[in-house]
């Protein structure tokens, strides 16, 4: 169909539950739960620099996070979930296998239109965001509702049996729940002007959550998330920063031709070696992870209705959107608001 022009990210809400667990909150529980370990006092705010982060109600579902998000988007743009043409649910953590959390997300909004999932880990929000503006470009599409529900404290392992399953569980640990939402559409100037993604997906099995899909579909030992973090964590160093160093040499931009640059957040200490190692300024940052936890997918589209909120970007700045993610991926979408 060919090039239709422009399209851009045009609104941008979140939800996030109101009840928040401390990380010394997180430790008590997995002594409490677990027979003869408890965690070294301390070790998860040290180890992470998270101070909080948000639990849903029992009663509430990934798509209920998406849908009121959804919701708070459409009411600031004055808009009806009839006036949508496409829903695009990404992201990790979903209601069933079957059907696509999108079709719940939708009727939970009363929406029409088409839907579709989409999924690769923490970068399932900034995947589907391509998808929508590829959608948009060759006239598929018109007004997308990119949306995302993550509820990872669902797969956390409260229960351990000693210091190895701590370590492996540890991941869980970071993980915090919330809803994102935004609006893509075309746009007369500005709009997404770069995107690129890179893989390494013979390291998928690092960092898992097994239980659901066919290889174990029923045993509940595979229902939480396991990692080793450490090699994770060299994983990621190993892929290194070639995917944002060629966004700004594409782009002829440095990190200071934008006003934020928004990255998916794990710990503090792997935010502040990246910073480092891409030369981003540390005033370009959006630093949510101490106040909200690590929110899987809901991470970039909050730091980018953060930086909003606050004043530090608006129409005509412009923004980065740097992904991280297991399997290993990990992306970048460069756009102007």
């Amino acid at each position: 169909m060919g090039d239709r022009g422009r399209a851009g990210i045009t609104a941008v809400a979140t939800y996030l539950p109101e009840h928040l667990v401390t990380s010394d909150e997180v430790e008590h529980r997995v002594a409490a739960e677990s027979a003869g370990y408890r965690p070294l006092p301390g070790i998860v705010e040290r180890m992470t620099g998270i101070t909080v982060r948000h639990l849903g109600r029992d009663d509430q579902q990934a798509s209920d996070l998406a849908a009121e998000a959804a919701r708070r988007l459409l009411a600031g743009r004055g808009l009806a979930a009839a006036d949508l043409d496409l829903i695009v649910f990404g992201s990790a953590s979903r209601d069933m296998v079957e059907p696509a959390t999108a079709h719940i997300v939708a009727a939970k909004l009363g929406a029409g239109c088409p839907v579709f999932d989409v999924t690769n880990a923490c970068n399932s929000f900034l995947n589907a965001v391509q998808i929508a503006e590829a959608l948009i470009r060759t006239g598929q599409h018109s007004r997308v509702l990119v949306c995302t529900g993550e509820m990872p404290s669902r797969a956390i392992r409260w229960n351990v049996r000693g210091f190895r399953q701590f370590v492996e569980s540890f991941p869980g640990y970071t993980m915090s729940d919330g809803g994102a939402a935004v609006l893509v559409e075309p746009v007369a100037r500005g709009g997404i002007f770069h995107r690129s993604f890179t893989a390494d997906s013979a390291r998928w099995e690092i960092g898992t959550l097994p239980g659901g899909g066919t290889m174990h579909p029923r045993d509940p030992e595979y229902g939480y998330f396991r990692a080793d973090g450490r090699r994770l964590r060299e994983a990621f160093l190993a892929l290194g920063t070639e995917i944002f160093d060629k966004a700004l040499a594409e782009t002829g931009l440095a990190w200071t031709d934008f006003a934020v640059v928004c990255v998916h957040q794990v710990a503090m200490a792997y935010l502040d070696e990246l910073r480092e190692l891409t030369g981003i300024p540390a005033d370009r940052l959006v630093v949510t992870l101490p106040g909200h936890g690590n929110l899987a997918s809901a991470t970039l589209p909050l730091q980018l209705a953060t930086a909003i909120e606050d004043g530090r970007c608006g129409p005509g700045d412009r923004v980065a959107l740097l992904g991280l993610a297991g399997g290993l991926s990990m992306g970048t979408v460069l756009l102007e608001l």
